[in-house]
């Protein structure tokens, strides 16, 4: 006989936590804020954004919610239905994710930065799930209600929390990073991203480092050792009392990297913890990964985890889809042909976009197998957002990248992206187009059998449709269902 499963919520502590009025006893096994994924047993909360979730909550309800969060009871539904009111629906879940930290001993992690903070929580997830029970979003819920809804899940018997923290204008950090309150606060990279609303580097560094406001007393601090703006950082964390791990390449950081080999399918790095040499590896190629990954490691040294264990489940973290994910896409199952795909089309700035370039520059294409006899490598690249007035520059400044010559055409997506079309030698200038879906239409002439493609780009900017379209390019192997017509060529994505 199984045991039965502990409820997350009851309505005594939902109310206790957000000081609402039930209308009658319930008992919630998860909380959703959208009726197309909710599942029974959920507390579906009400939240207004381009919708009003109120209109949803009969919808909830039907689908087998264990009750709604709610600012006033919705038209036509029974007098018996379960709901929790009160004054307003945000500032509940706000409530409920702040009862949720307050009633767990989990260790929480707040990960921010410009580029790699989805990816950094994936990777912790993965390093810290050997030595217990690990609680983190399933996706990049890192904004004003991303963080409290994240909360909310939380068992109260996890051992680890990994909470991302975003933001996109000054004075939104503090505020979640103190709901979260946490015992470790990561920052993995300030670059240049959200100029729309910031002056410059040390602004958007200012607002990062704000996520150690809300350390606990004794809490650590892990931060980049490489960059400008690393100062800034020290001095928020002295401000705070904050202990500090520094990592990063420089001769001064506390984990140093010291050799970082790139292949087709994996990043293998030799570096130094405190002067203690280790050596660990993360299924998917990028420099970014190996920096990102030794700082996940320094979280796990600052928790008093065991190294080996930590390295070693670090080793089977891949990227999640959109974020660098490498699959191969069959074009002829009995010939046996195929082209790579690199999807990181879920979001761009001027570091992530040269950290997705540096992938493709050292991937390996498939010469002889293709009707073009030589793999090429191509990139298509969308729109980078919020760059604000200096955008026109950060997207021609792309022609200048290291290496960039490697690559045999790269095909230009947005407004902003025909800064760097007309900088590109005539020889690599593919397609410009303002719309993604008219790129996306010429999906099968873009790839050729033993092609790497690169498709990066601001989620804005919908190059996910050209990833979409190449996709479709691939052929099912017998036996498969419909729609199976890729694998990641690294393990699960």
């Amino acid at each position: 006989m199984t045991t039965p499963k502990p409820a997350l919520w009851t309505s005594a502590d939902a109310i206790t936590a957000t000081g609402g009025r039930s209308t009658r006893d319930w008992q919630a096994h998860g909380v959703s804020i959208d009726t197309r994924t909710i599942q029974p047993g959920d507390l579906f909360v009400a939240l207004k954004d381009a919708r009003d979730g109120h209109d949803f909550v009969a919808a909830a309800l039907a689908k087998g919610a264990a009750a709604a969060l709610v600012s006033h009871i919705p038209a036509g539904l029974p007098a018996d239905a379960p709901l929790l009111i009160v004054p307003d629906v945000l500032q509940a879940l706000e409530g409920l994710g702040r009862f949720a930290r307050a009633r767990t001993r989990a260790k929480v992690i707040g990960v921010t930065g410009s580029v790699g903070k989805t990816s950094t929580k994936e990777m912790l997830r993965s390093l810290l799930s050997g030595q217990g029970r690990v609680h983190a979003a399933e996706a990049s819920y890192n904004n004003h209600w991303g963080v409290p809804l994240t909360l909310a899940r939380m068992p109260a018997d996890a051992d680890f929390a990994v909470i991302e923290i975003g933001m996109n204008h000054p004075g939104e950090i503090t505020p979640l990073a103190r709901m979260a309150d946490l015992d470790v606060a990561m920052i993995t990279i300030v670059a240049a991203a959200h100029l729309e609303a910031f002056r410059d580097l040390a602004g958007i560094a200012t607002e990062k480092a704000a996520i150690m406001d809300g350390l606990r007393n004794g809490g650590t601090a892990i931060l980049p050792a490489d960059q400008e703006i690393t100062p800034i950082l020290r001095t928020k964390a002295a401000e705070v009392g904050a202990k500090v791990i520094t990592f990063g390449a420089s001769d001064s950081a506390d984990y140093r990297l010291l050799h970082v080999q790139i292949t087709d399918t994996a990043t293998i790095v030799k570096a130094s913890r405190n002067g203690t040499p280790t050596l660990y590896k993360v299924l998917s190629p990028g420099r970014h990964f190996a920096a990102n990954g030794l700082g996940a490691l320094a979280v796990a040294d600052a928790l008093g985890l065991d190294p080996m264990i930590a390295a070693a489940d670090l080793g089977r973290w891949a990227p999640p889809a959109g974020r660098g994910t490498r699959e191969r896409i069959t074009l002829d199952i009995v010939e046996e042909t195929a082209f790579d795909l690199i999807d990181d089309a879920f979001n761009a700035n001027p570091a992530s976009m040269a950290a997705a370039l540096e992938v493709l520059i050292a991937a390996t294409p498939q010469d002889g197998v293709g009707k073009t006899h030589k793999g090429r490598r191509i990139a298509i690249l969308g729109d980078m957002l919020e760059l604000g007035p200096t955008e026109h520059a950060l997207h021609e400044a792309i022609a200048h990248h290291p290496g960039l010559d490697a690559i045999h055409t790269i095909h230009c997506v947005g407004p902003r992206m025909k800064a760097l079309w007309t900088k590109l030698p005539r020889g690599q200038r593919g397609d410009w187009v303002e719309d993604a879906k008219d790129l996306a239409k010429k999906a099968r002439s873009l790839a050729d059998a033993g092609d790497i493609l690169l498709v990066k780009g601001s989620k804005g900017i919908k190059v996910s449709l050209v990833v979409d379209a190449l996709r479709k390019l691939g052929q099912a192997a017998p036996g498969l269902t419909s729609g199976s017509t890729t694998a990641p060529t690294q393990g699960d994505a």
